[in-house]
């Protein structure tokens, strides 16, 4: 399957394993591409953002109820300000960390540092806790069941933006400061 979709097989069981035993295999990872690992998390991006994101919107608007008129918006607006924030942390991801990682491993110079990452990676499911919590605990509903889906929506992209943070910090950022010493050790024996 993987190779019927242009996947990288090691990179996929590399990670699956990760995920599912919270394990990092060290001898493997330094044989796991990390250009593999910036595909894996740029489609995660575009599935949270053009995917589950959207769909969570929608059920959210489909969950809330008339009687709540005054809250509602403001509901909304919080999540609205949520995508905004994780949109800027992933554009960060495309625009300065990817394209770094990227030129690494076509040899190229990059005057970025994974450190750099690693010192300002932000946590972007925060907010979005709390806003479950805000619902679970303030928001009274007469359609529990469309209310549960946005809940169970909410927690689950919770998991799966927590599981996007380990792999970077756990396997991305490991696996490029790695390749970044080893580069830096070539260029000081060249000298």
């Amino acid at each position: 399957m993987c190779r019927e979709n242009d996947i990288d097989t090691d990179v996929f069981l590399f990670i699956i394993n990760f995920i599912m035993t919270g394990k990092i295999d060290s001898e493997r990872l330094e044989k796991v591409s990390p250009t593999a690992i910036v595909d894996f998390l740029h489609n995660s991006h575009d599935y949270f953002l053009g995917y589950k994101f959207p769909h969570i919107r929608q059920n959210l608007l489909n969950a809330l109820d008339e009687c709540h008129n005054d809250i509602n918006p403001a509901i909304i607006s919080f999540f609205d300000s949520y995508i905004e924030e994780v949109k800027k942390h992933f554009k960060y991801e495309e625009t300065k960390v990817f394209p770094h990682i990227k030129a690494l491993m076509a040899g190229e110079k990059s005057n970025y540092s994974i450190h750099t990452f690693q010192r300002n990676h932000d946590e972007v499911g925060e907010k979005l806790s709390e806003l479950k919590n805000i619902i679970l605990r303030f928001y009274t509903t007469s359609m529990p069941n469309r209310m549960y889906d946005v809940l169970v929506d909410i927690y689950n992209a919770e998991e799966d933006l927590d599981t996007h943070k380990d792999i970077e910090n756990h396997i991305l950022i490991p696996l490029v400061t790695m390749i970044e010493l080893q580069q830096q050790h070539n260029r000081d024996e060249a000298r």
